[in-house]
């Protein structure tokens, strides 16, 4: 039987949106008048590898029980009773009700894992929107958009790590478990023809002609030296402005999606064209997303001045990728086969760092000298003391910072903090998080 999953929460969170988004088609009819959804609705889907059933549920109201809110309300606690997770969904863009911190309270008191999901996350400033849903004692909120589709890898990692456990070993254990991998890059960097000398035959079509691949493809494969790889070949994803015809979005949304779905990116970029702006955001994307990114600099051998070409990618990427500082690049020739066979290895080395998990006591006396090193600076006139430091969770590697007023350290801090754990730890070109907890959370203090 597959396990149920229920997304609850109150009307006009993003309920149905998170669900359409997560089975991957409208299902739910969205709309912004609260209270659209009144059934529950069922799909089945596939969340991190696992075959799972996906329940929306009515918003939860406080409200008479024969009323049609009451009788709503009890079709969607009786959701939460039969699932074995439930996704809370709370608005981080309208910030927390009396309602959220009642039906909070009453999860609390459930036995059933519940993942705290901070909707409408979208924009810069999203990720600091969701620190107030801390105050529901729920654990760590997830922020994402569901309408643009930003944080949905991170909810898959949740979800995954919250699952009860398939027969048989563990699946992060597990050695069959295949290593979920996708090729991603714009039309023409060649990654059909890097699939093909990954795969040893010739499995996808190839060819001068720009965006010959339409669709993800899938491909289970054995690597040598490594084990069993879910291999996903994508479309070529160019500039929004650039995509017009209605079966490029489509292609365009399906290669989206392998990126969400994956553990690490390849990310093909053409040698003799250079790394570009397109490439850059698809970069981006994967570590906004949280995956390990390993870059295949393609066409290799048609590079005349390599130093040269060496020296202008390293510029690029000291300039405008610094929160992937240290990735690693691979320079190869997908049509010769040169340099393919060092591709793998540099996969395999970057899924490791991103698995990695520090222990708490390493960790602080890290911290430690990071602070006695550069204290935190003022905020509004006030001093922020940082206490300790703890890594609830890899995949990527994420740090929790425990404060008074941590929540107020300027972004250039967090970044000295990223950088320092990146090259103390060694850590080159893996996505890090750093969540601020201050006092705004009153568990915090509990914990200390």
């Amino acid at each position: 039987m597959l396990p149920t999953i229920a997304i609850v929460g109150r009307p006009n969170v993003g309920k149905s949106t998170l669900f359409n988004r997560l089975v991957g088609r409208k299902i739910a009819i969205v709309d912004d008048t609260p209270g659209v959804t009144r059934d529950r609705k069922e799909a089945e889907t596939r969340i991190a590898g696992r075959a799972v059933r996906l329940l929306d549920t009515a918003g939860l109201e406080e409200a008479a029980p024969e009323s049609i809110q009451g009788r709503m309300r009890a079709s969607s606690e009786a959701a939460v009773r039969e699932a074995d997770l439930v996704l809370f969904v709370v608005d981080a863009r309208a910030g927390l009700t009396p309602s959220d911190r009642a039906f909070g309270e009453w999860l609390r008191r459930q036995t059933v894992p519940v993942i705290l999901v901070a909707n409408k996350t979208e924009g810069r400033l999203g990720g600091y929107a969701a620190m107030e849903a801390y105050e529901l004692g729920l654990g760590d909120p997830v922020p994402v958009s569901a309408e643009h589709g930003d944080g949905i890898g991170e909810l898959h990692d949740a979800v995954r790590e919250n699952l009860p456990e398939e027969p048989g070993p563990d699946e992060r254990d597990d050695p069959e478990r295949p290593l979920r991998l996708a090729i991603i890059g714009r039309p023409n960097a060649g990654k059909s023809t890097l699939l093909n000398a990954l795969l040893g035959e010739e499995r996808m079509i190839t060819g001068p002609e720009p965006g010959l691949t339409r669709d993800a493809v899938a491909v289970e494969w054995t690597d040598p030296s490594g084990g069993k790889v879910r291999l996903v070949d994508t479309a070529g994803l160019r500039r929004r402005a650039r995509i017009e015809q209605a079966l490029e979005k489509m292609s365009t949304a399906a290669s989206i999606a392998a990126l969400k779905e994956c553990e690490v990116a390849i990310l093909v970029v053409d040698a003799l064209l250079g790394m570009d702006e397109q490439d850059l955001r698809l970069a981006r994307l994967a570590e906004r997303e949280g995956r390990a990114v390993v870059l295949a600099f393609n066409k290799w051998d048609a590079v005349e001045d390599r130093a040269a070409a060496r020296r202008k990618l390293e510029d690029v990427l000291t300039a405008s990728l610094a929160q992937l500082r240290g990735l690693p690049v691979v320079p190869l020739s997908a049509q010769t086969g040169r340099g393919v066979e060092k591709l793998m290895p540099a996969v395999r080395e970057a899924y490791a760092l991103w698995n990695r998990r520090i222990p708490t006591g390493e960790l602080n006396r890290w911290f430690e000298a990071m602070i006695a090193r550069h204290p935190p600076p003022l905020a509004e006139g006030r001093r922020i003391k940082l206490r300790y430091a703890t890594m609830p969770k890899a995949r990527p590697p994420t740090i929790a910072v425990f404060g008074t007023r941590a929540e107020q350290l300027p972004e250039d801090y967090r970044r000295y903090l990223v950088n320092g754990f990146r090259e103390t730890f060694g850590m080159p070109g893996v996505p890090i998080r750093v969540n601020l907890r201050g006092t705004s959370n009153p568990y915090a203090e509990a914990e200390g």
